[in-house]
């Protein structure tokens, strides 16, 4: 799920910046309380750009996208698809991001549909989500539906496809801007065509389009000798910071990415490198501020499943992913 549009906050960036500031530490107040100067500052200054730029385009009077946090109540969203899932090719980078327990299953299912009592149960889900934002008042967006089982080629791999299921891992919205990410398994290297449609749409109706460098996903993206095979080589490569990505190029998911306001917090992370992040921070400067935070996560992957700011003043945590700033 990926928040498109939210009504715009009010002083509420200055109660969250108290509460984060005070129970995440001294080095860690700094950026918060700079950060949620908040939906309303950027909002503004979203609105100055748009009477700058009217003798340019004729860019409809409010843009369709515009998202500053994760908390502001909301209005559009676009919702995934769990249709024609695939499983993803047992590749180094997939086989780093899933446990061992479950490698038999990739290696032999590997480029072949999920099994179809799953994908309907999970299509039902979805469908009733949908169901429930709608009756809520919110619009709510779908990607177009396609056949992730078709091989593909590029000069540096083949791969199937996976699914148009998380739409909050390929897609981030910064203010009125739609950021697709590069990503960085091979099997997700095509998911942004579902999504394009409705990309175009906002696009015509006066949104920002930015597309992050497609990296090759060559060989030397990947650690092809990561040595994980078991829990335990898990944590200790984590411990000392070892990720199967390299720095060959630069590479992230959209939801290594948490949003505050004026302030954004990324994880190094199996799929997200510190080229991605220089990228993004180069990228979204001078106006939002890129801040690199960690914990102790054996095999960290997208930032909102253990730190996740939900609301003005409140921090969901995993007490078992502690913040090391």
């Amino acid at each position: 799920m990926l928040r498109v549009r939210c009504l715009r906050g009010g002083s509420r960036g200055a109660e969250a910046a108290h509460f984060i500031g005070s129970r995440l530490g001294r080095a860690f107040t700094g950026w918060v309380q700079r950060s949620l100067q908040s939906t309303q500052a950027a909002a503004a200054s979203q609105n100055r750009c748009a009477a700058e730029d009217k003798a340019h385009s004729p860019a409809p009077k409010e843009c369709p996208v515009c998202s500053y946090n994760e908390w502001d109540p909301l209005e559009e969203v676009i919702v995934g698809r769990a249709e024609n899932a695939c499983v993803p090719p047992f590749s180094v980078e997939v086989k780093a991001n899933t446990y061992e327990k479950y490698w038999g299953f990739y290696q032999k299912f590997g480029g072949e549909s999920f099994p179809k009592d799953h994908v309907k149960k999970a299509i039902a889900e979805i469908e009733e989500m949908c169901n429930i934002l709608k009756k809520e008042g919110v619009i709510v967006k779908r990607p177009d539906p396609i056949d992730w089982s078709v091989k593909y080629r590029t000069p540096d791999f083949e791969s199937t496809g996976m699914y148009a299921a998380m739409p909050r891992d390929i897609l981030l919205v910064v203010g009125n801007e739609i950021i697709e990410a590069p990503m960085a398994w091979r099997a997700r290297f095509f998911e942004y065509r579902a999504y394009r449609r409705i990309i175009k749409d906002y696009f015509n109706n006066g949104a920002k389009w930015t597309t992050a460098p497609k990296p090759t996903m060559a060989d030397e993206l990947y650690d092809q000798d990561y040595p994980i095979r078991s829990v335990e080589d898990r944590h200790k490569l984590a411990a000392q910071g070892k990720f199967v990505t390299t720095e060959f190029e630069p590479c992230f998911d959209a939801a290594d990415f948490i949003r505050a306001g004026r302030d954004i917090f990324v994880q190094r992370s199996q799929v997200t490198n510190y080229m991605g992040i220089e990228w993004m921070r180069r990228h979204l400067a001078p106006d939002y501020r890129v801040h690199v935070i960690s914990f102790k996560d054996p095999n960290p992957m997208h930032i909102d499943a253990t730190f996740n700011i939900i609301g003005p003043g409140l921090v969901l945590s995993n007490p078992d992913r502690p913040c090391h700033q």
